[in-house]
């Protein structure tokens, strides 16, 4: 297997990667493939799964437009994947050139990659952690830097908590930034669920033992369990929706069926 040029040393190229599988969803080219091959065949049981990301990209950025709006300035988004087009900080500062962004992932594509995108941008940085690990995050050089614990931050956990199993205390995570946040910060969640896939959730199932063949489980939530991270937070407007409910920029009628599957939201610290 020929070892891509901008692939880090020490990365098995065998091993799949959810981030790189993402990667490949929207079309980027940071991928390898083994990445290609696992997301080939859980788009086998769903071949909608690109229809999927894509209006979770597109909640991201409607979200991080809304926070902007609300005059936040400081963005920390955990298992940030690889950068492309319209990435949070592209989203962020075009709204206002003075906000902060930091990308917080454990795979070491994504964070040499994302170190070589912001290359030169001082308000935006990344740190190689693990949501399971918070105060690694929050104790980072990165996050001291960037990050004004004073000051409402847009804490972005978007299509990560679904990798965390409940063994592993994804609420607890949670809860633990949650408490570091300043009042008026804002929390901003995408997550998988069964509900809304326009297919039966034994074919689903298919997709889901991918993940897990690839020691990636992908945990499917139903909308209360998801609700709960919300805790300490109240929801805004339209609440815990459907991704393309949530503040829509276009008719929601002309959005792909494979669009409302999962749910997403904000909620606010008081």
């Amino acid at each position: 297997m020929e070892r891509p040029a901008w692939a880090p040393p020490g990365i098995d190229i065998s091993v799949p990667s959810v981030s790189r599988i993402y990667d490949y969803y929207l079309g980027g080219s940071h991928n390898f493939e083994v990445d290609r091959e696992a997301a080939r065949k859980a788009m086998e049981f769903v071949p909608g799964l690109p229809k999927v990301m894509q209006a979770n990209r597109a909640f991201m950025r409607r979200a991080v437009r809304y926070a902007v709006g609300e005059g936040i300035t400081q963005f920390l988004d955990i298992g940030s994947g690889i950068p492309t087009f319209g990435n949070v900080h592209e989203v962020a500062q075009s709204a206002d050139p003075a906000a902060r962004v930091l990308y917080v992932d454990h795979d070491p594509v994504a964070v040499a990659h994302s170190r070589a995108v912001l290359e030169g941008n001082e308000n935006a940085g990344v740190v190689a952690a693990d949501l399971r690990k918070p105060q690694d995050i929050l104790d980072s050089p990165e996050a001291d830097r960037l990050l004004d614990p004073d000051r409402p931050v847009a804490l972005l956990l978007v299509s990560v908590l679904h990798f965390v199993e409940d063994a592993d205390e994804p609420h607890r995570a949670v809860a633990e930034l949650r408490d570091a946040l300043a009042p008026g910060s804002l929390l901003i969640i995408s997550h998988a669920a069964y509900e809304g896939i326009p297919l039966p959730q034994e074919r689903v199932g298919g997709a889901v033992g991918v993940y897990r063949d690839i020691r990636n489980p992908l945990v499917m939530r139903t909308r209360a369990e998801i609700a709960r991270f919300f805790d300490g937070f109240a929801l805004v407007d339209p609440g815990l929706v459907k991704m393309p409910e949530w503040r829509p920029e276009n008719p929601v009628d002309q959005e792909d069926p494979y669009a409302f599957s999962g749910f997403a939201g904000v909620g606010r610290k008081a």
